[in-house]
């Protein structure tokens, strides 16, 4: 998701703490429809008959706003943000007009809506959760401390607004006139409407000056309370239509089959390679001596030594891994997909990833370490913001059929199941090599499972030949690196996380095409209502791309699991 300068401000400081998780009304059904201009009108109906409630709390909270505030100017301030909603409301009807719909019906309040107005109320009233305010507003200072809570409650519906309308936006042929919502998208972009979210953000942050850190602590709660009633407020608003989003529920539970989700681990769903991880165990853990009392090879190196062979190691991986891709990438660039040139390709990499993995054995490195100090590292591996989150609410989930299986160069799969699982109600289904145990110490020899590509894509597909063959199946694959490229390929969603340049440099040299999973989704959804198509299958030698793993929950689970 781009980023949006909105100042270095205690605004501007909260929107970029929680900026990430705009993905979870992005990818509602509702702004995916209405993106790819086939929203049915009774949702925006529906949408636009709620909006106006919020409206209202909107105009009613700032005008307690402007009670609370002390100073003039700053009154004077909160009086114009509360005159432009109330323009606003004036101007409703004839601006559902002038975007090309009639009015809706008034229809009562949802869950949603209540508990957001509710919310407003509250806070411009200082009955705040957790924050003592006397029932009277005695002092000028408790005063304003209320009405900068207030405008903390309000500042993300409106940055947020104008973000993900600007990211939708991006995705239009600004020539096409046959979009019906680009009028109000275009609304929400003007220069009129980002002037109104600064000029609440501005205040915001004039009005937070005096605060103490405990007060400020208490603006970025409501802030962060304000941005998931604004999902749950998307979230909930009706879709009569066929929707790619959430992924979890086009699966239609009478026809039966599975969702299988597979991905990688190391810098897929961890901050580092598990490789480092592991070498970083043997130096720090190195044994002492046998039980005979006679000492082992190993245990003559010292951590020193032990550190020079790892790192000679680790660089000469390097090394010929950035030569294996220049041999490659400096062949001639295929104009269309080319399956069969890739292949041939990847076969260098298998060659160049067995002689390393026999180079780390042959050092000895592995040797020694226990195999609890292992499972206790993998505890506290520092993994990506989001994924284990996101695995874990698969695998708690009773209700969805679906399965996580983690495909890995990884040299030891205790690691993975000790990083990933948390006593979930499904099993974690690790793909991956081991280390070879005694009496629970690693001997140094790694049992060599997936080394390749190509290894890789065949444990992918015998995973799906031994699945039921009755019902609807989708497979997703979430990967980063070279070696996920033919499992990204295969799968009927193949989404490459983060942007590795090597991945993207060779998937060019062989006409793969990597396309935002957002506007990939968009186009999808166009699809499903012109073409009445729900196939997955994408064009050949097409991948989609995310920054996050909030990206991936909210297109599969949606917002909740």
């Amino acid at each position: 998701m781009g980023g949006m300068d909105v100042g270095g401000g205690i605004a501007g400081k909260l929107w970029n703490k929680f900026r990430s998780e705009s993905v979870f009304v992005n990818y509602t059904p509702f702004f995916v429809c209405l993106a790819a201009g086939n929203l049915s009108a009774d949702s925006f109906h529906h949408y636009i008959s709620q909006h106006l409630h919020l409206l209202n709390a909107f105009s009613h909270a700032y005008e307690l706003a402007e009670e609370c505030a002390d100073d003039d100017e700053d009154k004077k301030a909160i009086r114009n943000l509360r005159k432009y909603v109330q323009a606003k409301l004036k101007s409703h009807d004839s601006l559902v007009r002038e975007w090309g719909f009639e009015l809706p019906e008034e229809r009562s309040l949802t869950n949603a809506t209540v508990k957001y107005t509710d919310f407003l109320s509250a806070t411009a009233s200082g009955r705040i959760e957790g924050e003592r305010v006397p029932g009277k507003l005695a002092t000028p200072f408790e005063k304003t401390k209320v009405a900068a809570y207030t405008l903390g409650a309000i500042a993300p519906c409106m940055r947020l607004f104008a973000f993900i309308n600007k990211e939708i936006q991006a995705l239009l042929d600004p020539n096409d006139s046959t979009h019906i919502y680009k009028k109000w998208i275009d609304h929400y972009c003007s220069e009129n409407f980002e002037a109104y979210a600064f000029r609440i953000e501005e205040l915001l942050d004039t009005l937070s000056i005096s605060l103490t850190g405990e007060e400020l602590d208490v603006i970025e709660k409501l802030y962060h309370q304000s941005m998931r009633l604004e999902v749950d407020f998307f979230s909930s608003q009706p879709i009569i239509q066929e929707a790619v989003v959430p992924l979890s529920r086009t699966l239609d539970p009478a026809v039966g089959g599975e969702l299988s989700i597979f991905c990688d681990f190391d810098l897929t769903c961890t901050a580092f390679d598990s490789s480092a991880i592991l070498a970083e165990i043997a130096i720090i853990t190195r044994p002492k001596a046998d039980p005979d009392g006679s000492e082992t090879q190993l245990a003559r190196m010292s951590s020193a030594d032990l550190r020079s062979t790892w790192d000679a190691l680790s660089a000469q991986y390097t090394e010929e891994f950035e030569q294996c891709v220049e041999s490659i990438t400096t062949t001639e660039t295929a104009e269309t997909f080319s399956y069969e040139g890739l292949c041939e390709a990847l076969e260098q990499f298998a060659h160049f990833e067995k002689a390393a993995n026999s180079r780390v054995v042959q050092s000895g490195v592995l040797k020694g370490l226990n195999q609890e100090d292992i499972k206790r590292a993998g505890q506290r591996l520092i993994l990506q913001d989001g994924c284990k989150g996101f695995i874990q609410k698969i695998m708690k989930n009773e209700n969805l059929t679906a399965a996580i299986h983690v495909l890995s160069y990884c040299w030891c799969g205790d690691l993975i199941r000790s990083a990933l699982s948390s006593g979930d109600v499904k099993a974690l289904n690790v793909h991956s090599n081991e280390l070879s145990c005694e009496d629970s110490t690693t001997t140094g020899e790694i049992i060599k499972k997936l080394e390749s590509p190509m290894e890789k894509l065949q444990a992918f597909n015998n995973i799906l030949n031994n699945r039921d063959k009755d019902g609807q199946h989708l497979t997703v694959y979430i990967g980063g690196s070279v070696g996920d490229l033919l499992c990204l390929l295969e799968a009927d969603i193949g989404i490459v996380m983060g942007s590795s340049p090597t991945l993207r440099r060779l998937g060019a040299q062989f006409g793969i095409s990597f396309v935002p999973l957002f506007s990939g989704l968009v186009a999808k959804q166009r699809e499903v209502v012109e073409v009445r198509s729900s196939n997955w299958k994408r064009l050949s030698g097409t991948l989609y791309t995310v920054s996050s793993w909030d990206e991936i929950h909210a297109f599969i689970l949606g917002s909740s699991s």
